[in-house]
């Protein structure tokens, strides 16, 4: 603990929202745990559709009812009383409500995706209402929480801010700044949210040295106020746990396959992943190994399309668009390597976690790969199709090699431990709570 008190810290609830997981969502749900962990009063707020004056018990069952679904009109109807409401949000800003967890609903099925937390905080149509208000007027939306925290600790850029609180932001990337043809971003929307977010933070936090380097390069101001906390990886105890009896009878009865018998990529199919060069790299190398994908089309890229498509027909390649975490990491587990060639990442949680299971890794050196992997992965030039199927053949061929990064593995993936993770949260707190109250908020920025 920072103090003989007890640290209260909100974080928010965009991305734990969302339909399927993403890696901000595993961001987010660790650290949810690490701080209740820390001994600290956790709040979650969440800006699902559920009306502030609704009955306790209806806010429960429409938390539970609007958790995970994509909504199909996120406007209110002219006049209505959302509609009502959003309006009364961009001129007054919004309150957050409890939601009540007392056990009316059966909520065993959301324990996984669940955060760990002391309140459930609900403001209603929230992001959606923040972002088209900022939008309109660059101004952040103000929002009061009864029983303020001392942080409000946002997980993702957000033009939002909460009333008597230290406002915090984690910026994993600037992906869509350094690759602006690999994400469907709102570029100049992007940068000036980045940089009002900097002018006006109490702190920021990003999750590896190379995403640091490229904040600085794009907004120089936030050197005194950006943190390096790195992430946490928790130990997957569905895959770990498993006997090799039991992975094999799994994979060979679900999947067709065997342990050690195929290559893994898994995460978003995009052009920043880099997928059309690992698949032509994958259908070059003359392994007998299929690739096995697990993810859903984040965008199109019509020649990847092809590829993946082309793959799949010859057989080359196994696509499954979605697995429950315990399924997944069983695949992790059995894969002879996870291979990850990716253009850029903040962080790179697949390859810690491949690594922290056992499981060779082949990433590129881009960004914040090296630097997460050390000497403990098999590293390749990410725009180079000829060097990512050499890394291939490599660890097809090489029994030696892949011995040597499963025992490697761990010990790197130990570095982002739950315990370091809360050491570097303990001390990245203690300065925020310690600077000046209110550091970007006093000024004269327009800011509502």
């Amino acid at each position: 603990m920072l103090s003989s008190s007890r640290l209260h810290v909100a974080i928010d609830g965009f991305n734990l929202a969302l339909p399927r997981g993403t890696g901000v969502a595993t961001y987010a749900r660790t650290l949810s745990h690490a701080l209740r962990e820390m001994s600290c009063h956790v709040d979650v707020l969440y800006g699902l559709n559920i009306p502030a004056h609704a009955k306790a018990v209806l806010r429960e069952v429409l938390f539970f009812d609007r958790l995970g679904e994509e909504e199909k009109r996120q406007n209110g109807r002219f006049l209505t009383a959302r509609w009502k409401a959003q309006q009364r949000a961009v001129l007054f800003g919004q309150r957050a409500v409890e939601i009540p967890i007392d056990g009316h609903v059966d909520i065993r099925s959301f324990r996984d995706r669940l955060p760990a937390f002391n309140r459930i905080l609900n403001a209603r149509d929230l992001f959606v209402t923040a972002t088209r208000h900022y939008r309109r007027t660059r101004r952040f939306m103000a929002v009061e929480i009864p029983n303020a925290p001392d942080i409000m600790h946002w997980t993702y850029p957000l033009p939002i801010r909460v009333l008597g609180a230290k406002n915090v932001y984690t910026i994993h990337d600037l992906v869509p700044l350094r690759l602006p043809h690999t994400t469907l971003d709102d570029k100049g929307f992007h940068f000036r949210l980045i940089n009002d977010i900097v002018r006006h933070a109490d702190a920021i936090c990003t999750v590896s040295e190379a995403s640091r380097r490229d904040i600085l390069a794009f907004a120089p101001a936030s050197d005194e106020i950006l943190h390096n906390t790195y992430q946490a990886v928790r130990r997957p105890d569905a895959g770990i746990d498993v006997s090799g009896e039991t992975l094999q009878r799994v994979l060979q009865q679900l999947y067709g396959l065997s342990p050690d018998g195929y290559f893994l990529y898994y995460g978003s199919i995009e052009p920043k992943k880099n997928i059309g060069r690992l698949i032509e790299a994958v259908l070059s190398a003359q392994t007998t190994r299929p690739l096995v994908i697990v993810g859903a089309m984040a965008w199109k890229s019509e020649g990847e399309l092809r590829l993946l498509k082309s793959g799949v027909k010859a057989g080359r390649i196994i696509q499954l668009e979605y697995l429950p975490e315990a399924d997944l990491m069983l695949l992790v587990r059995g894969a002879r390597a996870v291979v990850f060639p990716s253009l850029s990442e903040g962080f790179g949680l697949p390859v810690v976690e491949a690594m922290a299971m056992s499981t060779p890794v082949l990433t590129s050196r881009e960004a914040s790969l090296p630097e997460v992997t050390g000497d403990a992965a098999c590293l390749v030039e990410a725009y180079d199709v000829a060097d990512i199927a050499l890394g291939i053949r490599r660890l097809d061929d090489d029994d030696a090699l892949c011995r040597t990064l499963r025992e490697a593995g761990p010990r790197q993936a130990a570095k982002f431990d739950m315990e370091t993770y809360q050491q570097r949260l303990k001390s990245f707190y203690a300065q925020v709570v310690s600077s000046d109250s209110s550091r970007g908020w006093r000024r004269k920025s327009g800011f509502k």
